[in-house]
């Protein structure tokens, strides 16, 4: 149990010194090529997203269904902090972008759904929810840390990735989201 304990402390520290330095180094870029340029910040690769098929509160989710679209894909689960806050901020996204092409698809990695639907009778979500209990899709994404997003582009390719949510993030990635959906 201490050990654990320990774990999760260190972790979380190093989590912390890699968000403050992703955090700063990805603002700049996101808003210098924004800014400067017609250029998306790109990933390093400019890889395709790997493609998933999970259950969702309805029924299941296949990112390549919503190929031709924007898709945002947030990786969250009940007991991130970042999360709540985010929540509110996705669902003034998808209100203000889904008619313009934008969806998002938050895939929560609880290993118990309860806790999941729990989180979301607090925080209500008006974009689609996907459900990766085993984390085989993070895993395939190479989630580091929580809350993780990626905004696909419309060809499928990895547009932009983003460690963590602070509030002066919010007007950042909305720079990178109006500049793909306004390019549809």
């Amino acid at each position: 149990m201490m050990t654990t304990v320990i774990k999760r402390r260190f972790g979380y520290m190093l989590l912390m010194s890699l968000l403050v330095f992703t955090h700063t180094v990805s603002a700049d870029k996101a808003l210098n090529d924004a800014e400067n340029t017609a250029a998306v910040p790109q990933a390093k690769s400019q890889s395709l997203a790997p493609n998933f098929s999970l259950p969702g509160l309805g029924e299941n989710i296949q990112l390549s269904s919503l190929r031709g679209k924007v898709v945002y894909v947030d990786f969250w689960a009940s007991w991130c902090v970042p999360c709540r806050k985010s929540f509110s901020w996705m669902n003034a996204m998808q209100d203000r972008y889904g008619g313009k092409g934008l969806e998002i698809v938050a895939i929560n990695l609880d290993e118990l759904r309860q806790d999941a639907q729990d989180f979301l009778k607090e925080y209500p979500a008006d974009f689609s929810i996907a459900f990766d209990p085993e984390g085989r899709i993070a895993e395939l994404y190479e989630v580091q840390g929580m809350p993780s997003s990626y905004l696909i582009a419309p060809d499928g390719s990895i547009a932009y990735r983003h460690l963590g949510f602070r509030p002066a993030d919010k007007r950042m990635l909305e720079t990178v989201i109006e500049h793909l959906v306004g390019a549809l």
